[in-house]
C-alpha cells in the first residue's frame, strides 16, 4: 500500500514538472487540434513523391542524350529545384496565392510572410508549401530536355528563374490561385496545363530560338537522328517518373478525410495508372507498325504522354474514359514528336515539346469531352468543354509572350548558346571542366554517323612528307587516323568521295598533349584517358597521299585534339572468302 502511496506521489511530482515546460499540456488542458494527421501526412507525402520526380526527369534527359553532356544534364536538374525553390518562396508563391487582383495575379507576399491556409485546411501552412514548391520545380525543369547539349548554364539559371519567379505562378494564379479561370470553372486537377504544358511551351519556343545541335539537320532539309547514350537510364527515369505520379495526382487530392475523398484518391491512382499504360501500349503498336519494329525512345514518350495527358482529368474521368485520353494521347505523341522534328525542323533530344506542350493541351481539353458530371459526351452541353479550350489557348498565348520576351533578352545579352567547339567537345567538359560524368569508366560510345561536326576551321593544315610507294604500285599501305569521336562524320563523308568501301572503326581511349586536366571538387584530377575514335583503312589501288589530305581537310583545326594520322606498310591481305590475296583481296565486288 505504501509503495502504491509512493508511486503516485512520485507521478504526480513529474506530471506537475512537465506541466510547467513550454508546449507541453495534457490532453485533457489542449485545445482541440486544428489539423488532420491523414491530410497532413497525404500533403508531405505526396511533396516527397513529386520531388522525387526530379531525378525521373535528370534520368529521362541524360538517357537521351549524349555521354559528354551527362554531367551538365544532372546539374541543370539540381539547379533549377534549387533556383525554383528560392524564386518561389521570394516572390513566386504570392503571385499564385495571394489575394486575387482582377482575376489575373496575386499580390505579391514576399518570403510568404502574410498568406495562411485556410481555417478549414486539414494541413498546416508549411506543409501546402512545399508540396506547391515542389510543382513549380517540376514546371522548370521541362524546359532543361529539349534545349540540352547546346544552352549556356548561366543563361540556364537565368530563365529558370524566370519561369519560377513569374510565368509559372501568374498562369498558375488563373487555374488554382482563385484567377479568372478558375471563377469559369476550368478543370486541371493537377496541372496537365498549369504545369506541363507550361513547361512544354517554354520548352518549345527556347529549342526553336536555340536551333538545332550541330549535324541534326543536313544542309539539304534530311534529319540525323542522334540516339542518346542510354535507353536503360531513360527507362529507369520514366519508371521513377510513373511512380511519383502517383503523389502528383493523387495527392493532389491534399485530402484523405472523408469517404468520397478516399473514393477519389483511389479513383485517381487507377486513372493515372491505366492511362499510361494505354498511351505506352499504343506508342508501341505504333512505331512498330510505321517503323517495322517498336520504338524504345519513342515508347518511353508515349508514357510520359500519357501521364501528362490525365493529370488534368484524372479526378473526374472513368476508367474507361482514361484508357480512350490514353490511347489518344499515345498516337498524338508520336506524330508530334515527328511534326517538330521533322516538319518544323525544332530540334528537341527528349521530346519535351511533344509529351509536354502538346499532351498537355491534349489531354485538358480531352477533360471537357470526357468529364462524367460535366463532360461534353455525357452531358451534351458544351460550355464546359469551350472553357477548358478557352483556359488552354489562353495560357498558351500568355507563356508564349512572356517566354520569348525573355529568351529574346538573354540571346541579345548573355547569348543562348554555347560555341561550335564547346558543343563538339561536351558541355560536361566545358561547361563544368568534367572529364567524363561517369568517372573511371568509358562513356557508352556514340555510334559512327549519327553525329556531324562544323566545316574546318583556321588556316590550312601544314603539309606532310609524301609517302613512299613500291615501284609497282601495288604497295599495301595501312592508314590509322585517331582522332575525336565527333569528328567521325565529316572523316567519313571526305574517306568516301575518294572512293572508300570499307573501314574498321574501333573506339579507344588515350590521350596526347591534350592530357585531360580536369577539376573534381575543388581538386585537380590526374590526366585521364579520353574517348577517342581510330579508322583503319589498307589501301592499294586508292593512294595513301590522298587519305591523308582527305583526313587533314576534314579533321585540321589547328588545336589540340584534332588527332594523329598514322602510316605504315602491310605484307600480306588475305580476303577469306575467296583466298586471294595481296591487291586483288581488296578489290571488292558485289555477290
Amino acid at each position: 500500500m505504501k509503495r502504491n502511496m509512493r508511486c503516485k506521489a512520485f507521478a504526480s511530482t513529474v506530471g506537475a514538472w512537465l506541466l510547467g515546460l513550454p508546449g507541453i499540456a495534457l490532453a485533457a488542458d489542449s485545445a482541440p487540434a486544428r489539423y488532420a494527421a491523414a491530410d497532413t501526412i497525404w500533403v508531405l507525402l505526396g511533396a516527397a513523391l513529386v520531388f522525387f520526380m526530379q531525378p525521373g526527369f535528370a534520368m529521362v534527359e541524360t538517357g537521351l542524350t549524349r555521354a559528354k553532356n551527362a554531367g551538365n544534364i544532372v546539374m541543370k536538374n539540381v539547379m533549377d529545384l534549387c533556383l525554383g525553390t528560392i524564386a518561389f518562396w521570394v516572390i513566386g508563391f504570392g503571385l499564385m496565392f495571394g489575394t486575387d487582383v482582377g482575376g489575373f495575379i496575386g499580390i505579391p507576399d514576399f518570403f510568404i510572410s502574410g498568406w495562411d491556409v485556410g481555417s478549414d485546411a486539414g494541413y498546416p501552412k508549411m506543409a501546402f508549401i512545399i508540396f506547391q514548391t515542389v510543382f513549380c520545380a517540376t514546371s522548370a525543369t521541362i524546359v532543361s530536355g529539349a534545349m540540352a547539349e547546346r544552352t549556356k548554364f548561366s543563361t540556364y539559371c537565368i530563365y529558370s528563374l524566370a519561369i519560377s519567379l513569374l510565368i509559372y505562378p501568374v498562369s498558375g494564379h488563373w487555374i488554382w490561385g482563385g484567377g479568372w479561370l478558375a471563377e469559369m470553372g476550368f478543370h486541371d486537377f493537377a496541372g496537365s496545363t498549369a504545369v506541363h504544358m507550361v513547361g512544354g511551351v517554354c520548352a518549345l519556343i527556347g529549342a526553336k530560338m536555340l536551333g538545332a545541335r550541330i549535324g541534326k539537320y543536313g544542309e539539304d532539309g534530311t534529319v540525323n537522328a542522334i540516339p542518346g547514350h542510354s535507353l536503360t537510364l531513360a527507362a529507369l527515369g520514366v519508371f521513377i517518373l510513373w511512380f511519383a505520379w502517383f503523389g502528383f495526382n493523387g495527392c493532389s487530392t491534399v485530402s484523405m478525410t472523408g469517404d468520397e475523398t478516399l473514393e477519389t484518391a483511389s479513383m485517381i491512382f487507377v486513372t493515372t495508372n491505366m492511362a499510361t499504360a494505354a498511351a505506352t501500349t499504343t506508342a508501341m503498336l505504333l512505331t512498330w507498325i510505321r517503323y517495322g519494329k517498336p520504338d524504345v525512345s519513342m515508347t518511353l514518350n508515349g508514357s510520359l504522354a500519357g501521364l501528362v495527358a490525365i493529370t488534368a482529368g484524372c479526378d473526374v474521368v472513368s476508367v474507361g474514359g482514361s484508357f480512350v485520353i490514353g490511347v489518344i494521347a499515345g498516337v498524338t505523341v508520336v506524330y508530334a514528336v515527328e511534326f517538330i522534328d521533322q516538319k518544323l525542323k525544332i530540334d528537341d533530344p527528349v521530346g519535351a515539346s511533344a509529351v509536354h506542350g502538346v499532351c498537355g493541351a491534349l489531354g485538358t481539353i480531352l477533360t471537357g469531352l470526357f468529364a462524367v458530371k460535366e463532360g461534353l459526351l455525357y452531358t451534351g452541353k458544351t460550355e464546359f468543354f469551350f472553357v477548358q479550350v478557352l483556359g488552354v489557348v489562353s495560357v498558351v498565348l500568355f507563356v508564349s509572350v512572356m517566354i520569348t520576351i525573355v529568351f529574346s533578352v538573354l540571346k541579345a545579352t548573355m547569348g543562348l548558346r554555347v560555341t561550335a567547339k564547346e558543343e563538339i567537345v561536351g558541355l560536361d567538359y566545358e561547361e563544368h571542366g568534367l572529364a567524363s560524368a561517369y568517372a573511371d569508366f568509358m562513356p557508352t560510345p556514340e555510334t559512327p554517323g549519327t553525329t556531324a561536326a562544323p566545316a574546318p576551321i583556321g588556316q590550312a593544315a601544314p603539309p606532310v612528307a609524301p609517302i613512299i610507294r613500291s615501284a609497282d604500285g601495288h604497295a599495301l599501305t595501312n592508314v590509322s587516323i585517331v582522332t575525336s569521336r565527333e569528328r567521325f562524320e565529316p572523316l567519313k563523308a571526305e574517306l568516301e568521295k575518294l572512293g572508300i568501301t570499307g573501314m574498321t572503326v574501333t573506339q579507344v581511349l588515350g590521350y596526347g598533349l591534350q592530357k585531360g586536366h580536369s577539376m573534381y571538387r575543388g581538386a585537380h584530377v590526374a590526366s585521364r584517358l579520353l574517348p577517342k575514335i581510330k579508322v583503319d583503312l589498307v589501301v592499294s589501288a586508292i593512294p595513301p597521299r590522298d587519305i591523308v589530305e582527305a583526313a587533314k581537310r576534314a579533321l585540321y583545326t589547328g588545336h589540340y585534339g584534332d588527332g594523329k594520322i598514322f602510316v605504315s606498310n602491310v605484307d600480306n591481305v588475305i580476303k577469306i572468302r575467296t583466298g586471294e590475296e595481296g591487291f586483288d583481296a581488296l578489290q571488292d565486288k558485289e555477290i
